[in-house]
């Protein structure tokens, strides 16, 4: 055998040799590897008692606003009282000129005077029951003037409340442009609440109202709705409801920003771990992962309701009794087998 037939049989028996160690090493790679299954923690899905409690912003109002004035213009000749100070009803918060209410109550004087004597006469046949009668009633035509006028010189308060206002300054001439002072009533006080028209047959008179202020951190106050509104409004679709806050405090002052949590009953729904429900990029979607019969996860798209102490409501996408997963979903896909764990 020359020298180029010993090269070429040794290079055949090289490649024979590469082909069997190839293909013992491919049927290695193709074994199946055992697969491994995704660990998920899940919950049964229940129905429970859902608090219908929806929150609402608005501004703190007094209950009452009273503009204190006399009926005509005339000069100041006290003002008692100053903004801030706290008042009770009946109290003399200012007087007018009295030269009007001095001439008043001298005629009142006069004519009960009159009134009395003619009474006397009246007893005796001296005079007529008519001519009486027309002195009778001048006496009181007189007497009704008389509280009138004093009514609109010695100024009184007519609720208790808080001075939030004094326009003028003793010995001005009042000038009907604007009250003396202004008096609100801040216990209790109201909140106007704009409640959506799909809320209106869910509320009613008397339903309670928690409220907070940003003025008063960690403080919470309870009212009551006072009165409902009976008309919409045409733009925003909302209807007012009035809530009183007894206010006995008087913490909470008219202009505060407040948030109001009306409570419209309970509902019986569906209720899951907030931690269940994803949310699918690029959109308002919210999807959760089931586990079925057969250990694989299903995706689900649900309507989600009220949120509240680390719960979700759903409405509608999932059923009493299924399997949700609420824990190592961030990574989970659809048909993946899993291990509940």
């Amino acid at each position: 055998m020359n020298k180029t037939s010993i090269i070429a049989a040794a290079m055949i028996l090289l490649a024979s040799c590469n082909n069997q160690g190839s293909t013992g090493s491919g049927n290695q790679a193709q074994a199946p590897a055992a697969a491994v299954k995704q660990k998920v923690s899940v919950v049964e899905a229940a129905y429970q008692n859902v608090p219908q409690q929806t929150l609402y912003s608005s501004t703190v109002q007094a209950n009452v606003v009273n503009n204190i004035a006399p009926q005509s213009g005339g000069r100041i000749q006290k003002l008692n009282v100053e903004v801030g100070d706290f008042v009770s009803k009946g109290q003399v918060l200012a007087e007018m000129d009295r030269v009007q209410l001095e001439q008043a109550e001298l005629k009142l004087r006069n004519d009960e005077t009159e009134l009395e004597r003619v009474r006397a006469l009246l007893a005796q046949g001296g005079i007529s029951q008519a001519d009486f009668e027309q002195l009778e009633l001048a006496c009181n035509v007189s007497r009704s003037s008389c509280r009138n006028i004093r009514e609109n010189t010695i100024l009184r308060s007519p609720v208790s409340g808080v001075v939030t206002a004094r326009n003028y300054d003793r010995g001005d001439m009042y000038a009907m442009a604007q009250p003396i002072y202004t008096v609100q009533q801040i216990t209790p006080v109201k909140v106007l609440v704009a409640i959506s028209e799909t809320e209106y047959t869910k509320v009613k008179k008397g339903d309670k109202v928690t409220l907070t202020a940003d003025a008063l951190p960690g403080k919470t106050f309870e009212g009551s709705v006072g009165r409902l509104y009976p008309t919409m409004d045409a733009t925003t679709h909302t209807f007012n409801v009035e809530v009183v806050v007894p206010n006995t405090r008087r913490e909470l002052r008219p202009g505060m920003y407040v948030r109001a949590s009306v409570n419209f009953g309970d509902s019986r729904s569906i209720v899951v771990p907030d931690t269940a429900i994803l949310k699918m990029q690029g959109s308002g979607t919210r999807t959760l992962f089931v586990v079925n019969d057969e250990g694989l996860a299903e995706i689900r798209i649900v309507t989600l309701g009220r949120h509240w102490d680390g719960k979700y409501e759903i409405l509608s996408g999932l059923q009493e009794g299924e399997k949700v997963v609420y824990k190592g979903n961030s990574t989970l896909k659809a048909g993946v087998e899993v291990e509940i764990g």
